[in-house]
């Protein structure tokens, strides 16, 4: 059965997050837009989205039910966590 919370907020780094569902991912989604541009998602299904307008960079992880992945290197250098 679905829950469907949601909230949303600024963490202390002034990042905004949205979160839906029971928790987060998996069982929830939630997002960031982050003070820097940049912006993450994770989905229900526990893949995640990360990407930084500024510095081109992009980075797809896919669920563990999925291996494909597609990644332009580096480091996730978001600091939207909770």
């Amino acid at each position: 059965m679905s829950n469907n919370h949601y909230y949303s907020g600024t963490n202390s780094q002034g990042n905004h997050y949205c979160n839906r569902g029971e928790s987060t991912a998996p069982g929830g989604s939630y997002h960031y837009s982050n003070t820097n541009g940049s912006y993450y998602y994770q989905n229900s299904n526990g893949s995640t989205y990360y990407s930084n307008p500024n510095t081109g960079y992009k980075s797809y992880t896919p669920s563990s039910s999925n291996s494909n992945s597609n990644s332009n290197g580096g480091s996730r250098g978001y600091s939207g966590r909770k």
